[in-house]
């Protein structure tokens, strides 16, 4: 009888147990975003500087080829097509001005950085991964230089 009733006992457990399982699990869709700051280090303050982020959605696969050993033939998009004209920009100002380094406007530069990523954030976005580059001056002659800053954002639908 104690056999009986444990075997009872045992069973509605386990069909309890099973009643918790959802078996419609919502699908996790994962969205990344790119931001890219283009800050000029171009000496007398006439580069351009700018804080952008795409507003078009694009799919690679649309831009992409696979080669192989028996087709090798290459990709044949056309620019124009691969083009984003959607997009936002932020003015940014140049670290140089007439006078030299500009501080001030250095520390208006990450105001702005700093408030778009806070809107972001507050939008949902985490911040996953900042990558910058420097492409400087490189002496009499050259005049041209950047400061590049990409900032990768993650957020889960």
């Amino acid at each position: 009888m104690k056999k009986y009733l444990l075997l009872i006992v045992l069973l509605v457990a386990g069909f309890i147990s099973f009643s918790f399982i959802n078996e419609d699990k919502p699908v996790t869709e994962v969205e990344y975003k790119v931001i890219t700051s283009i800050e000029s280090i171009v000496s007398s303050g006439l580069g351009r500087s700018r804080l952008i982020s795409f507003n078009a959605d694009k799919n690679y696969e649309d831009y992409t080829s696979a080669q192989t050993e028996d087709d090798n033939s290459r990709n044949k998009s056309k620019r124009s097509e691969i083009r984003v004209k959607d997009f936002e920009e932020t003015k940014l100002l140049n670290f140089y001005n007439i006078g030299g380094i500009r501080f001030q406007n250095i520390v208006s530069n990450d105001a702005l950085v700093s408030s778009k990523l806070t809107t972001m954030a507050a939008e949902g976005w985490e911040l996953m991964f900042i990558n910058s580059a420097v492409e400087s001056d490189s002496g009499e002659g050259d005049g041209q230089g950047i400061f590049i800053t990409r900032y990768t954002f993650k957020r889960v639908n």
